[in-house]
């Protein structure tokens, strides 16, 4: 699976940008599990999940974006949005893509991550 981001850049404190992110195929979920996401990583930090939207457009958000972004996906496209709002300097980072596919081995179920190159998103006045 590749993924293809874009939409990054520098913005100012309450203003806005909207993330794409492009996969190579559709990424099916099974039983709730697998999908597609976006991370952020500072430096000296862990990746840290944002958002993620399953293929039956379930979505999980960190408490910290909560009622400011929104994950949403074009499944004819293969292709997933993070609209961010409301963006704070701590909210800046490099934002990695994220496809979690998950296939059958035998009863049990394997996941395979797969990330983009990652987009820089830089909150500053």
């Amino acid at each position: 699976v590749q993924l293809v981001e874009s939409g990054g850049g520098l913005v100012q404190p309450g203003g806005s940008l909207r993330l794409s992110c492009e996969a190579s195929e559709r990424i099916v979920s099974i039983n709730g599990m697998g999908g597609m996401g976006w991370y952020r990583q500072t430096p000296g930090k862990q990746r840290e999940l944002v958002a993620s939207i399953t293929s039956g457009s379930s979505t999980n958000y960190a408490d910290s974006v909560k009622g400011r972004f929104t994950i949403s996906s074009d499944t004819g496209k293969n292709t997933v949005f993070l609209q961010m709002n409301s963006l704070k300097p701590e909210d800046t980072a490099v934002y990695y893509c994220n496809a979690a596919v998950i296939e059958r081995v035998g009863v049990a179920l394997r996941r395979a991550d797969y990330w983009g190159r990652g987009t820089q998103v830089t909150v500053s006045s």
